[in-house]
């Protein structure tokens, strides 16, 4: 599969939890994966961005700009790849905490 054919796939996929799977599967671990990850942000945050208090808003980008800085400094497609999970991890686990039955 191509890349575009991988993001396709993932827009297509029913839920956040599903898309990283594929995500997973089909991670490259070169600089294309920027194009996976951002598929499966924005699948993940459909689940809970309009959500989001301004507060929490902002404690989210802060989260995605931890993971934007952590590799900046080391260089090879590696670390852009580690980047985009990183991104699409803090996505899937804000969207699970919307998503977890309140008790």
């Amino acid at each position: 599969m191509t890349i575009d054919e991988i993001v396709d796939a993932i827009n297509a996929t029913p839920g956040c939890e599903r898309a990283m799977n594929l995500f997973k599967d089909c991670s490259l671990s070169t600089g294309g994966d920027t194009y996976l990850g951002a598929a499966v942000e924005k699948k993940c945050e459909a689940d809970f961005l309009n959500r989001l208090k301004p507060p929490q808003k902002a404690t989210y980008q802060r989260a995605m700009g931890v993971c934007d800085r952590k590799y900046r400094n080391e260089s090879g497609t590696m670390y852009v790849s580690f980047t985009a999970f990183c991104r699409a991890e803090v996505a899937q686990r804000y969207s699970h905490q919307v998503l977890k039955p309140k008790r």
